[in-house]
């Protein structure tokens, strides 16, 4: 029997090391969801948390989403909830702190007392499940669910859309301001092609609501249920959200229907589904992430802000004109005025009558009403006015405390940037309003490069420094903690970790 030679003996050692490493290289993930409902409430659908966890060699990371309003400051999650979990994962999984994501979908619903128990869960959980995967990457549209919630009026100054205070008057309002309808995908199957996990971006205020009242997840809740079922055997969707800091659901203020995020939710998941079947996944999918601290500048106009609110209410106030009429009597008068606006105190007849006459007192009297009702429709378009300036300022008010006690003239903020094959993420703690989004996915070197807000803590809102100088008043540029310089630093820091990836 012949003997291998030594030539054979190396090349079958270095096929073997080849194979070892290839094996060792391919991308893993896993993935688990956990319930984390408070049910000492109504219930109307549950909220989750969610874990994807990705390893690439020596490279580890976790991708936490959880059903609730906000990394800290607001609801019940608290703002040392980031570096309990992260401390809990490098001690237990090895994790390191930088390589984990939380996200907040930005419902209102309400979590549970163990929250971060639970959350640390669904990644221990997530880490017992890795197998190799295949990833792609891509995009979906959906239009139909969001609108901008800001409003240019015709007198340059900007408000918005919100169930604190009533809308401005229909003849002020000029333009809005733009959707942001792209859904930034990344697709994860397994090596046999089953579906493991959809990882979906999409800007909108999941703050519609239900006809129960009960808790619930709101729009993407239902968006990931839809995905979920979809795709069957037991795939994961876990929605990261985008910049919707100025988008509401579509018809937020209507009135004449209950408010039902699952329509608007199924669509939004549908149209995900859509997409998600014409992703071809790779096995050439690596995985690179950046953690980076940058310290944006506080408000430090917060004193002109609020004297300037002052000034206009005293102007508003002084403005009210006295009238003889009060909400009973308007009602139906104006209703009589507007129903038979030539005859509106009687019929044809007496009016006729009196015209034969050379008497005019129908129409003396109905010129004082129609006085008297444009008085008291000014006196409330002042008082809706008052509304909107008043909430504003209560925010003014709340972060000029807050920047005040910080000590110190800047904020520090996680800016993080994430590859996955070729999706590319990068993410802020606030509350980023849509041009800011749209203006980082138009310039970034990557073609499925996408934005999530609202992740890895929480700074109330970022608007851009065009918003932010408002000369009017709207919640994004009054409940924010930023100065308008902010924007420009965010911007190129995103830029050189785009770079970097």
């Amino acid at each position: 029997m012949k003997r291998p030679s030594i030539f054979c003996i190396f090349s079958l050692i270095a096929l073997l090391l080849a194979s070892l490493s290839v094996e060792a290289a391919q991308l893993q993930a896993g993935v688990a969801k956990v319930d984390i409902t408070d049910r000492t409430v109504p219930v109307n659908d549950p909220l989750y948390a969610k874990a994807l966890v990705l390893r690439d060699g020596d490279t580890t990371a976790a991708i936490i989403t959880v059903d609730a309003v906000a990394i800290g400051e607001l609801g019940r999650i608290k703002n040392d909830f980031l570096a309990h979990v992260r401390a809990q994962l490098q001690k237990e999984l090895n994790i390191p702190p930088s390589n984990v994501l939380i996200n907040a979908s930005h419902c209102h619903g309400i979590v549970c007392n163990d929250y971060e128990k639970r959350a640390v869960q669904a990644v221990r959980d997530a880490c017992r499940n890795m197998v190799p995967v295949k990833v792609g990457a891509g995009r979906g549209h959906e239009n139909r669910v969001s609108e901008n919630r800001r409003l240019l009026l015709k007198n340059g100054s900007e408000t918005d859309v919100r169930h604190a205070y009533s809308l401005a008057p229909d003849e002020e309002v000029a333009s809005i301001g733009p959707i942001d309808p792209e859904i930034g995908l990344l697709r994860l199957d397994k090596q046999n092609g089953q579906p493991l996990a959809v990882v979906y971006n999409f800007a909108v205020h999941p703050i519609q609501g239900v006809p129960s009242h009960g808790n619930t997840a709101d729009i993407v809740g239902f968006a990931s249920k839809a995905i979920e079922e979809a795709l069957g055997d037991g795939a994961l969707a876990l929605f990261l959200q985008g910049c919707a800091g100025d988008i509401n659901p579509v018809q937020y203020k209507d009135v004449h229907n209950p408010r039902d995020a699952e329509p608007l939710g199924n669509l939004l998941g549908l149209s995900a589904v859509r997409a998600l079947r014409n992703i071809q996944t790779r096995d050439d999918g690596g995985l690179h992430m950046i953690n980076e601290v940058l310290a944006l500048p506080r408000v430090t106009d917060m004193e002109r802000r609020i004297a300037a609110i002052q000034t206009e209410q005293t102007r508003l106030l002084q403005s009210l004109r006295g009238t003889s009429l009060n909400l009973k009597i308007f009602i139906p008068l104006i209703v009589q005025y507007n129903l038979a606006t030539n005859f509106p105190s009687y019929s044809s007849h007496r009016y006729l009558l009196d015209q034969s006459l050379g008497r005019d007192d129908l129409a003396k009297l109905d010129a004082e009403n129609r006085a008297n009702m444009e008085r008291y429709i000014q006196n409330i378009h002042t008082m809706e006015q008052l509304t909107r300036l008043q909430a504003n300022l209560s925010l003014l008010k709340m972060h000029q405390a807050q920047n005040a006690a910080a000590g110190k003239p800047t904020l520090d903020v996680e800016v993080v940037g994430l590859r996955v094959g070729d999706f590319v993420l990068v993410t802020f703690p606030g509350e980023l309003t849509v041009e800011i989004g749209l203006g980082i996915k138009k310039r970034a070197p990557a073609p499925f490069t996408f934005v999530a807000g609202y992740t890895n803590g929480y700074i109330y809102y970022a608007p851009t420094a065009q918003g932010r100088n408002n000369k009017g008043f709207a919640q994004e540029d009054c409940d924010c903690l930023l100065a308008p310089e902010w924007q420009k630093l965010f911007e190129n820091k995103v830029q050189e970790i785009l770079k970097k990836l």
